[in-house]
């Protein structure tokens, strides 16, 4: 598997959308293995760019400060690019509930921008990375996403030069602003650790996990599919007896916040297909 991505990426000129975040940061990691011959990484995070250039310091790196809702900027900045990583978007589900408009805009006309730009620049393939929010969406940044997926998959029927794929992930350990980070967080200040409800379920992966399946989608991909990464689940308060254990405090408080606007119990990364036309192949990849 490693030889066949090494062959896809070697030498060519890859760009990644929302390259500083914690997806981003990994997956450039990974990339700069396989001896491409640039990566852009696009971003409006100037601090996070600065910082990410200090800590790589490799010249086939280079940076570019922009936001995927101005499709102009966005269309000049993918000239000579062979391979577009597609992760901007808006995705805490209190902000995109609270500010639907701005999270349209980014999740849904920022990744129409993202298709035409490619299809401008004749890019090969554009891979967009979704969330299992999009399965059965019960909230608006899950909708977004679903929008953005039905808008990637369409996008192979027109025609051009350039094929689409979606990969669908789920939370990802470690990163900064999940949900082991504000546990620990909370159970070092605070020793009071504040939960949605005991029976909660999520899908967890690692950075490297979650990385390495969106190279194998981005290898496999023919054009048209939503690739489902096959995740393991765990019980939210299974997760936050491990961390107190694991940081050796004895008298925590759990409480329940109750269940806010948008969430679910438990998650699904597939949907429901038994009354919808098929117009997408997915699959699932581990």
């Amino acid at each position: 598997m490693c030889w066949e991505v090494n062959k896809y990426v070697q030498r060519q000129f890859d760009f990644n959308y929302g390259g500083t975040g914690s997806w981003g940061v990994e997956l450039v990691k990974q990339l700069l293995t396989l001896d491409p011959r640039e990566i852009v990484v696009y971003s409006r995070n100037e601090s996070s760019q600065v910082a990410m250039k200090r800590a790589f310091e490799d010249s086939r790196l280079q940076f570019c400060i922009g936001d995927i809702r101005d499709k102009e900027a966005l269309t000049k900045a993918c000239r000579g690019v062979d391979y577009v990583f597609h992760l901007a978007a808006l995705k805490h589900v209190p902000v995109c509930e609270d500010q639907p408009y701005e999270a349209l805009k980014t999740n849904v006309i920022g990744t129409q921008n993202v298709i035409e730009a490619a299809i401008e620049n004749n890019v090969k393939r554009v891979i967009n990375i979704s969330t299992d929010k999009a399965a059965n969406p019960s909230n608006f940044y899950g909708m977004t996403k679903a929008i953005g997926e039905k808008l990637i998959i369409y996008a192979n029927l027109l025609g051009t030069q350039t094929t689409f794929v979606c990969v669908r992930g789920g939370n990802v350990l470690g990163t900064n602003g999940g949900v082991i980070h504000l546990f620990k967080q909370q159970i070092a200040e605070k020793g009071r650790l504040g939960i949605t409800h005991k029976d909660m379920t999520r899908f967890f992966l690692t950075q490297q996990e979650a990385i390495k399946l969106l190279l194998k989608a981005t290898v496999e991909g023919k054009g048209g599919e939503i690739f489902v990464m096959k995740m393991p689940t765990c019980k939210i308060m299974d997760l936050a007896d491990v961390l107190i254990e694991h940081m050796g405090k004895k008298q925590v408080e759990i409480v329940e916040l109750g269940v806010r606007p948008g969430r679910k119990f438990t998650k699904s990364s597939i949907r429901n297909t038994r009354h919808r036309r098929r117009s997408c192949s997915t699959r699932i990849i581990w």
